[in-house]
C-alpha cells in the first residue's frame, strides 16, 4: 500500500508530529511505501526511512521559503509561537493554498492509494482537493481551535464530511468530535495513540551523566519529571505550586521539567517567588533523552487542565515510572491506582499529596514493572498501527 501522511507541524516537538513520524516508520517496517508532508521553519536533516516534502516557512530564517511567515500552531511549538488565531485572512488563504498545492504535487509524483491527514483542520481539506481517498486523525487541539476561530470552519467541516473514516485518540476526543462536527457515529473509530517501544522502555540510566548532559551538576536522590509544552492547558503552574509542599515534606526531591513555550518566563518567576532551587527547566529534549529522564525519575507528573490523550503518560509508564495525572481528557482512560494516581484538576494540594505518597512508598519498585508491561500490552505502536492499516483498507 502507498500511504501519504500530511501534518501541520514538524515531526519533532509536537504530539501529532511524533504520531505522524511513528506511523510512517511502522508502516515502512510493515513493507508499505510512505511519503510525509510536514511543515517547518528549517530543514530537518534526520535520516528517516520514508520520503518527505517539508513546507518551509519564515522569510527571516530562509532565503526562499514556501511561505514568508512562521508556521502557525494551536498553542505553541518549540520553533513557533505564532497561532492560527493570530494570522491575517490573507496569510490564512496563502496557508491553505500552499497545502493544497504541495499535496497535489506529491500526489501526482507519489500516486498514493490513501492519504492520512492529521487534525480536523486544513490537511483534510487539502486531501479532499487531491481526489485521493483519505482518513483523518483528530488530536484534540484541533477541536480547541474549532471552538476558537470560525474562519477555519468551512475547511474543517468540508474535510470532515468527505473523509472515509475519522480516527479519535480518546473517549473525550471521540465525544467532542461528535458534538462539534455533528458527524454520524459510524464515521468515527476510537484508536488510542501508541508509543515507540524501541525508545521508551526500562533501561539503566546514570543520573550523574544524564544531568551533566542537561547542564546540571547534580545527582538527584528523589526525582519528579514533567514533559510537555509550557502552555496554560498543560498545568505546569499547578505542578510548580505543588512543588513547594513536596519540597517541605521531602527536602531531597528534585524536579526536572522538560519542554518550552510561551509560559517559560512566568514559570521561572513563579519558581523564584516560591524559592524553589530544586526546580530545573531543561528546555526541549529529544525523545532519547526524555526516555532517560523517565527512567531516572521516581514519578512522572501530567498536571493538565486539558489533555486530549496523554502520550507522555504512556511513555513514562513504558519506562517503568508511575504517573500522577489529573482527571483531564484521555488520562482517565488508562491511568489507575495500579500504575499511579489520578487527582482533580486545579488542585496543587491534591497533586502534591499524591506525588509525596508515590515517592515515600517507593512505588517505582512495586508498580514499575507492571506499568511497563501494561503500556506495552495495550499501547505499543504495533497495536495502534494494525488498527490503522485496517482503517486504510476500509477507506479503499
Amino acid at each position: 500500500m502507498k500511504v501519504l501522511l500530511i501534518n501541520h507541524f514538524p515531526l519533532q516537538g509536537s504530539g501529532s508530529g511524533i504520531y505522524t513520524m511513528n506511523i510512517a516508520q511502522e508502516l515502512v517496517k510493515e513493507g508499505h511505501e510512505v511519503f510525509v508532508i510536514d511543515i517547518d521553519n528549517q530543514y530537518d536533516t534526520s535520516d528517516y526511512p520514508f520520503r518527505r516534502r517539508t513546507i518551509i516557512c519564515d522569510k527571516t530564517k530562509n532565503a526562499n521559503p514556501d511561505m514568508e511567515f512562521n508556521f502557525p500552531c494551536f498553542t505553541t511549538h518549540p520553533r513557533s509561537t505564532l497561532t492560527y488565531y493570530d494570522i491575517s485572512d490573507e496569510d490564512l488563504k496563502k496557508y491553505v493554498e500552499k497545502f493544497i498545492e504541495i499535496t497535489k504535487e506529491v500526489v501526482a509524483d507519489f500516486k498514493p492509494d490513501v492519504i492520512h491527514a492529521q487534525h480536523l483542520w486544513i490537511t483534510p481539506y487539502a486531501a479532499l482537493k487531491s481526489g485521493i481517498p483519505y482518513v483523518i486523525t483528530v488530536h484534540g487541539t484541533d477541536l480547541m481551535g474549532f471552538k476558537k476561530d470560525e474562519r477555519y470552519h468551512k475547511y474543517a467541516l468540508e474535510g470532515a464530511n468527505n473523509a472515509r473514516k475519522i480516527i479519535t485518540i480518546s473517549r473525550q476526543v471521540h465525544n467532542d468530535t461528535l458534538d462539534h462536527y455533528k458527524l454520524p457515529e459510524e464515521k468515527l473509530v476510537l484508536n488510542p495513540n501508541g508509543f515507540d517501544d524501541g525508545i521508551f522502555r526500562i533501561k539503566n540510566v546514570n543520573k550523574e551523566e544524564l544531568f551533566k548532559k542537561f547542564g546540571l551538576d547534580i545527582v538527584p536522590e528523589k526525582l519528579v519529571s514533567f514533559v510537555g509544552k509550557f502552555t496554560d492547558f498543560k498545568g505546569i503552574d499547578i505542578l510548580i505550586k505543588a512543588a513547594r509542599k513536596i519540597t517541605d515534606e521531602i527536602p531531597e526531591v528534585v524536579f526536572a521539567l522538560a519542554g518550552d513555550g510561551q509560559l517559560m518566563p512566568d514559570m521561572k518567576k513563579l519558581k523564584a517567588e516560591l524559592k524553589l532551587d530544586n526546580v530545573h527547566f531543561l528546555g526541549h529534549q529529544t525523545q532519547i533523552d526524555v526516555a532517560s529522564l523517565y527512567n531516572a525519575a521516581d514519578v512522572s507528573v501530567v498536571p493538565s487542565r486539558i489533555e486530549p490523550f496523554g502520550l507522555v503518560a504512556i511513555e513514562a509508564l513504558a519506562c517503568g515510572t508511575p504517573v500522577v495525572a489529573t482527571r483531564a481528557g484521555g488520562l482517565p482512560d488508562f491511568v489507575n491506582d495500579e500504575i499511579g494516581q489520578l487527582v482533580e484538576m486545579e488542585n496543587p494540594e491534591a497533586l502534591a499529596d499524591a506525588i509525596i505518597e508515590e515517592i515515600k512508598n517507593s512505588t517505582k519498585q512495586t508498580k514499575g514493572n507492571y506499568a511497563a508491561k501494561y503500556a506495552l500490552d495495550n499501547y505499543s505502536w504495533n497495536k495502534t498501527l494494525q488498527r490503522v492499516i485496517e482503517i486504510y483498507k476500509g477507506a479503499l
